[in-house]
């Protein structure tokens, strides 16, 4: 298993190049194509709009997303061509940015993106990682709003429960959990029952039949909701990457209740690997 082929999404906010380079990085590990997807919503101005101005506005409207976009590309085939990556694709779409990237993610192994934030530029809306992780069914790997990020995946956490959604992060992190130095299997709170005779033991050895190094710790009796205890972990073990499933409940009752995607999604510190 490996990654063949990654989709990196382009936007003209201030974090796209960090993306884009720790995509290109990606792509050169594991020796995959590299596809930048540049999404616009069409305009669609209101009728007494386009009654008072008719179709010059439209125009204009076109003129500006046409600019926006031969300007993302630019900067994306300079920082491609100055890693000397080869394998290689630029795409737009005048669409919803979620449903493009929903859409050319299916082609895809895995879906690179950031953190959204009002103040980037990015011009999508504030739930993007969210949407796009429950509707992709791709991995979705998503980059903090801020910082650089010289490794991404050498030294790695694994929140693990026994559910559908962490399952198939684990399954899909499995490319990047093999090149590792490290990998931390971390159960928190496990219920009885739930994980087998000894919580993590049999995902620990699931993984090492991958070849993958793993250590396995549980966390009994936390104080702190599980993804606060998750970040505290990561910063403790200098993960350079979480791996976790998103939205094992509901995600109206995690938005209302509070729950751990949410938590990272808000205050993640470190690149995550998401999957559902």
């Amino acid at each position: 298993m490996s990654y063949k082929t990654i989709l990196v999404h382009i936007d003209p906010g201030k974090r796209c190049s960090v993306r884009v380079e720790v995509a290109i990085r990606l792509a050169r590990q594991h020796d995959a194509h590299l596809v930048g997807l540049h999404a616009l919503a069409p305009f669609e101005p209101p009728g007494y709009v386009l009654a008072e101005m008719g179709p010059a506005i439209i125009e204009a409207q076109r003129l500006v997303a046409a600019t926006e976009m031969a300007r993302t590309e630019g900067e994306f085939t300079k920082q491609v061509s100055a890693a000397g990556l080869r394998n290689v694709e630029w795409r737009t779409a005048i669409d919803d940015p979620v449903d493009a990237m929903t859409l050319h993610a299916r082609y895809a192994d895995l879906v690179v993106i950031g953190q959204t934030d009002a103040a980037d530029g990015s011009h999508v809306p504030a739930d993007f990682p969210e949407r796009l992780m429950l509707a992709a069914g791709r991995p979705v790997l998503i980059l903090p709003g801020v910082g650089s990020f010289a490794t991404v995946g050498k030294r790695i956490l694994v929140a693990w429960n026994p559910s559908r959604e962490a399952t198939r992060a684990v399954t899909d992190a499995i490319p990047l959990l093999q090149l590792a130095d490290t990998v931390h299997v971390m159960a928190v709170n496990p219920k009885a029952g739930e994980h087998g005779t000894v919580a993590g033991a049999d995902i620990g050895l699931y993984l090492a039949r991958h070849g993958v190094r793993v250590e396995v710790k549980t966390d009994h009796g936390a104080e702190i909701d599980v993804g606060n205890e998750l970040l505290s972990r990561a910063a403790d073990l200098d993960a350079d990457l979480i791996v976790m499933g998103g939205y094992g409940h509901s995600r109206l009752k995690e938005w209302v209740l509070g729950g751990a995607t949410r938590t990272i999604l808000e205050s993640m510190t470190a690149p995550v690997l998401m999957s559902h």
